[in-house]
C-alpha cells in the first residue's frame, strides 16, 4: 500500500496520553486556590490544548498578573504532584512503535511545557521514537501554526505529506492553518461537535480505532 505520509504529528494530552482529567482537576484546584470561581468540568475542559497563560486568559478574563501567575503556579503544582500517574491510551506505545519502526517521521505539538513534555516522554518510554517535538513555550500557542511549520520545515516534508492528530479543536485548527490534513479523537477533551467544523479526515472513539486507521493508511 502506498504510504499517504511521511510526517505524523501527535497532540500529547487527551491524544497520547489519558492526561485529561488531571488536568482539569488541576485547573479547578488551582483556581480555588487563586480565590477565582471554579470554571467547572465542562470549561475546564474546554480549553485544553491551550497554553496555560492562553488557557487562564480564556477561562478568566481579565484578572491581575499576579492572579495569572498564582493560577500557574498553583495548576503545575496540582499536575506535577500526579504526573506519574497518567498512562498513555491502550496501545499507543505499540502503533507509535510501528510508525517508527516503518520509516514514518514522527512528532509532538503539544500545549505542555518543555520540562513537562520531556518528564512525559521518559516516563512513557516514547521519547525514544519521537523525531521531533514542539512545546508551547518554545513556540506560539495552538491554533497558531507554528508547531506544524517548524517540524515540517525541520524534516523537510511538505504540507500534502503531513497529518496532524488531536483531540481538540485547537490540534485541527492548527492542521488547518498549515494547511495539514488531521484526525480527531473523542476520547479525550473536546467532544465530536468541536472537530467536525475543522474537517478531520476521519474522527476515532477509542485508540484501538485510531491505530487501525493508521495501519492501514501511514
Amino acid at each position: 500500500m502506498t504510504k499517504q505520509f511521511d510526517l505524523v504529528v501527535f497532540d500529547w494530552d487527551g491524544t497520547l496520553a489519558n492526561s485529561t482529567q488531571i488536568i482539569v482537576d488541576s485547573i479547578r484546584g488551582a483556581a480555588l486556590e487563586t480565590g477565582l470561581p471554579d470554571p467547572g468540568q465542562q470549561a475546564a475542559s474546554s480549553i485544553i490544548g491551550l497554553g496555560l497563560r492562553e488557557a487562564i486568559e480564556q477561562l478568566f478574563g481579565v484578572i491581575s498578573q499576579a492572579q495569572i501567575e498564582q493560577m500557574a503556579a498553583g495548576y503545575n503544582k496540582y499536575y506535577n504532584a500526579k504526573q506519574d500517574d497518567v498512562l498513555l491510551f491502550d496501545g499507543a506505545y505499540d502503533a507509535v512503535k510501528r510508525l517508527n519502526q516503518q520509516g514514518t517521521m514522527l512528532g509532538v505539538a503539544t500545549g505542555k511545557g518543555r520540562r513537562g513534555l520531556n518528564h512525559a516522554l521518559e516516563h512513557s518510554g516514547l521519547g525514544a521514537l519521537m523525531h521531533g517535538t514542539r512545546c508551547v513555550d518554545e513556540c506560539h500557542s495552538k491554533p497558531h501554526p507554528q508547531m506544524l511549520l517548524e517540524l515540517m520545515d525541520e524534516f523537510g516534508v511538505e504540507p500534502s505529506r503531513t497529518l496532524m492528530v488531536g483531540d481538540t479543536s485547537f490540534d485541527l485548527q492548527m492542521a488547518e492553518n498549515a494547511q495539514v490534513a488531521s484526525l480527531g479523537v473523542t476520547y479525550g477533551a473536546h467532544p465530536l461537535e468541536r472537530l467536525l467544523p475543522h474537517s478531520p479526515l476521519a474522527h476515532f472513539e477509542d485508540f484501538a480505532t485510531l491505530a487501525q486507521w493508521l495501519e492501514h493508511n501511514v
